[in-house]
């Protein structure tokens, strides 16, 4: 069959909803931004208001007839080597969730990365789903996780061969990556499913030079987030299904338990425009990124006091199997203050936002929307030698706001807390990926 990625059917549909003139008595109740208030439009425009409908029974019929958002998923998931691709407005949370429900269900056994989001536990709690912890591969130089290793899960595997499938992360925040056709082996000789929490990989099917794509790996599912390294708007995320492991009917029914009965066109829209510029430009898009990516790294590393982290600190027996260079992150232990002050003092006095932040790193995440411009705000332009730049003070670094389970009203840390169990893990930025493990009894 013939796709042609220059059609993109959800723009198209909202092209001919304006129109046809299309009036609504349904909701959203602002009816095509003439009841928003005024204060309210001159700040978001009218463009939001007016791509604000109803995704049946306004963008498509009552019974969907036309097939808007299937021909988008269905062109989406030709774009990146999927058989199956399914939208979402709720961010990857929801279908990481959804996920993890078609592979298993309450009482059941599923291995786990133990560096995974606070999603995965969420939905841990909430299907009743028994987890089987793989550890992370931790490197005690850096103090840092990488993804666990095939022989990671292989063990998990021999000890709980009851375990219905596998679910790891990959890339990390940081860019270090599993090798995912390793462990997809590992499941696959075991009849089970991997799951590939790969939020952070938006972008890697459309570059040779960038890790390998969850789909072509091997894996059976794969959820992305279209907003993290991509164009689309926040809480835009897809996940996507290969093999006969787990029915495409299952996924969408779990999907479907969880989901939103009133999902936003605007970000659909957001998604299927992704899924045509990538499929058309992506690999000069990407190139381009990389190219700028690799200036900012040479730019950085030749400032006092910063390391850029790069495959050879992340990469290697023990560490990750494979790295992506876009998030560039930055080792400022030289400078003798922690990532979350010079964080701080970066939106502070320079109006940039950091995204990564840990005890001794920051990041900047470059993509395709950077050019020379924004990257000339950078982190190697706030020079350190400046009479503004944070004063030399080794941080404690310690996390606060941590509440324990035995005391939940109370914050760690407390005299009386040490090898109390925490309720969640201490989390600073990007929100949900854990700064450290809580501990197991």
């Amino acid at each position: 069959m013939t796709v042609d990625h220059s059609r993109a059917p959800v723009l198209e549909a909202l092209v001919e909803y304006r129109r046809r003139g299309r009036l609504g008595f349904t909701p959203p109740g602002h009816k095509q931004a003439r009841g928003a208030d005024p204060a309210v439009r001159k700040v978001l425009g009218d463009a939001v208001f007016l791509g604000d409908v109803l995704a049946s029974g306004g963008l498509d019929d009552r019974l969907t007839r036309g097939r808007v958002l299937v021909r988008a998923e269905e062109l989406m998931a030709d774009a990146v080597h999927a058989e199956h691709t399914f939208f979402t407005t709720c961010g990857s949370s929801l279908s990481v969730k959804a996920a993890m429900l078609a592979v298993a269900g309450p009482h059941e056994k599923l291995l786990v990365g133990r560096d995974a989001h606070k999603s995965v536990v969420a939905g841990l709690i909430l299907s009743g789903i028994e987890p089987v912890w793989v550890e992370p591969r931790w490197d005690a130089q850096r103090h840092l996780a990488h993804p666990p290793s095939a022989d990671g899960f292989e063990a998990a595997f021999d000890s709980h061969p009851d375990a219905k499938g596998a679910l790891v992360t990959s890339p990390t925040p940081y860019g270090s990556c599993a090798e995912l056709q390793a462990i997809a082996e590992v499941c696959h000789r075991r009849s089970v499913p991997l799951v590939v929490d790969e939020a952070w990989g938006a972008h890697l099917p459309f570059h040779p030079d960038l890790p390998t794509w969850a789909m072509d790996a091997g894996a059976d599912i794969c959820v992305t987030s279209i907003h993290k390294m991509g164009s689309g708007l926040e809480q835009g995320s897809v996940f996507h299904l290969r093999g006969d492991l787990v029915p495409p009917e299952l996924l969408k029914m779990r999907a479907d338990l969880l989901g939103s009965t009133s999902p936003s066109v605007l970000i659909y829209a957001g998604l299927d425009g992704w899924r045509r510029q990538m499929a058309l430009h992506g690999q000069e898009l990407m190139g381009a990124a990389l190219d700028l990516a690799a200036e900012v790294r040479a730019a950085v590393e030749e400032i006092d006091g910063m390391h850029v982290h790069g495959r050879e600190d992340f990469c290697g027996p023990g560490l990750a199997d494979d790295f992506d260079p876009l998030p560039v992150i930055i080792d400022i232990g030289g400078l003798g203050i922690t990532g979350f002050r010079a964080a701080d003092w970066l939106r502070d006095q320079r109006a940039v936002d950091a995204h990564l932040v840990d005890h001794r790193r920051i990041g900047a995440q470059i993509t395709h929307g950077d050019d020379r411009q924004t990257t000339g705000r950078r982190p190697a332009n706030c020079s350190p030698r400046s009479r503004t730049w944070p004063a030399r003070r080794r941080d404690s670094g310690r996390v606060r706001g941590w509440t324990c389970r035995r005391r939940p009203s109370c914050a760690w840390p407390r005299p009386r807390c040490p090898g109390t169990p925490s309720s969640a893990p201490p989390r600073t930025c990007p929100p949900g990926m854990p700064q450290a493990a809580s501990p197991r009894r």
